[in-house]
């Protein structure tokens, strides 16, 4: 169960916090240990008094196994002992000077062992008031048995513990105080280096993110704190790169066709009747095509930049690839063959499954020479998708950077051929988020792409 914490305390800074933590379990260990030392030494003295009163009733009761038992019993000691010498009957033989005349004082019955039965008494008939510890032993012989009582106040006592608890009372709160003061200046200087890092990371702008912070030398808390922030702070820095870099390189690709659209549609303006529209419509289409794409395919990249929540279920990965190759056969003369591909069920969002399909089409499309294959099979269950061209191929040194946004190839993988350079990236940031990866092999001549995700049971 939660427990609330009020808002004025939670507004509180950590170093208070933690010194009044601190304070209170110093006053909870000073005060436990003060307790425990009064308990444990009441009882000590308590003890003492008990054995010095069994102590004197042995001496009397040896006394009186010799024949000697004065009507008066001399006080040794403590001046203010109770002693009393009692028969069966009730009637006091003996007693010390203090009690002369007095009645039995004692009603309890003598210790059989050899420990001392120890009673506390109240209000003697005495000097002073208080209570007393009492003890009683069997004397006499079986014809005559006595009762001898010895009892011995617990004033020195209560006197010597209220002196102790007091000088505990006085002394306790200043130690706690002092204990608190140190507690408070140590915490201060053990959250020193985090206020520097929090100054330093306060100086960090985001035009600034190739700064770093000091580690602190010792291999503690603080210093795994310093070197995760500087691991955020570098990977906050390769994705702001990352970012101004997929800004300018998408302005790039958009400047070229926007400028050429521009440039012909103000000749067409400027000069209607020299403009030839039966040529240059189609050009425009194209180019207004081309940045169609390239727009679209920002767009999605965006998306999977922001991480959106795919909508995933059971697809059949077969009828998506074949449906993809009808499109794209209406569109080219090049021979696709599709006879490879084998039955695949995937757990994933469909759409973004064919737009998958559909850019490694695009890419093959472009750099194929005359033919096109495709298969698609299950193996471990993994659903294996290849796609393979007989065109110029990848270089085994740039196949990893074509994933890379925006990037091209030199020769035949050109901007001339069409391609934004986002096609590829786009096929693998879908499959990752699909947990799935993407490799490129040879496919002599040619580049074999494969694609594997998990699949499912059919």
């Amino acid at each position: 169960m939660r427990v609330p914490v009020p808002r004025w305390w939670a507004r509180r800074s950590l170093r208070l916090k933690l010194t009044a933590a601190a304070a209170l379990m110093i006053a909870a260990a000073l005060v436990g240990a003060a307790c425990l030392l009064v308990v444990w030494l009441r009882s000590s003295l308590v003890g003492g008094l008990d054995q010095t009163a069994f102590q004197q009733a042995q001496v009397i009761v040896a006394n009186l196994d010799e024949g000697s038992l004065p009507r008066t019993l001399p006080l040794t000691g403590h001046v203010d002992t109770a002693i009393q010498v009692v028969d069966a009957t009730g009637f006091v033989r003996s007693g010390s000077a203090n009690l002369a005349g007095d009645p039995p004082l004692f009603h309890f019955a003598p210790s059989g062992s050899g420990t001392p039965d120890v009673h506390t008494v109240h209000d003697l008939p005495l000097t002073g008031s208080g209570t007393w510890r009492a003890v009683a032993l069997p004397a006499g012989t079986d014809s005559d048995p006595l009762t001898v009582y010895v009892a011995l106040p617990t004033a020195a006592v209560d006197h010597s513990l209220a002196m102790l608890t007091a000088g505990l009372a006085i002394g306790v709160p200043p130690a706690v105080a002092l204990l608190t003061g140190v507690v408070w200046l140590l915490t201060g200087r053990a959250l020193r280096p985090v206020d520097a890092l929090r100054a330093q990371t306060a100086e960090i702008t985001a035009c600034d993110l190739g700064r770093r912070l000091d580690v602190p030398p010792a291999d503690d808390a603080l210093g795994r704190l310093a070197r995760t922030l500087n691991d955020l702070l570098a990977r906050l820095d390769v994705a702001t790169r990352q970012q101004r870099q997929f800004v300018a390189d998408a302005a790039h690709e958009l400047r070229s066709p926007l400028s050429s659209l521009h440039t012909q549609l103000e000749v067409a303006v400027r000069h209607p009747r020299s403009a030839a529209w039966e040529t240059r419509g189609p050009a425009l289409i194209e180019k207004s095509e081309r940045l169609s794409r390239l727009v679209d395919d920002l767009l999605r990249l965006a998306r999977l930049d922001a991480r959106p929540r795919l909508r995933k279920r059971p697809v059949d990965l077969d009828e998506i690839v074949f449906r993809e190759v009808h499109r794209a056969r209406l569109r080219t003369p090049l021979t696709i063959g599709q006879h490879a591909v084998g039955a695949a069920r995937v757990h994933g969002d469909g759409d973004a499954l064919a737009r998958v399909v559909r850019n490694l089409l695009d890419n093959s499309l472009r750099y194929a020479t005359e033919r096109i294959d495709v298969s698609l099979c299950v193996r471990d269950r993994i659903a294996c998708l290849v796609v393979a061209d007989d065109g110029p191929g990848i270089p085994p040194g740039d196949r990893a950077r074509v994933f890379d946004r925006f990037t091209r190839l030199d020769g035949a993988r050109a901007r001339g051929t069409g391609g934004s350079g986002l096609g590829l990236a786009i096929v693998h940031d879908i499959v990752a988020a699909h947990h799935g990866r993407v490799d490129i092999e040879d496919n002599a001549p040619g580049a074999r792409i494969v694609i594997r995700v998990p699949a499912t049971a059919p």
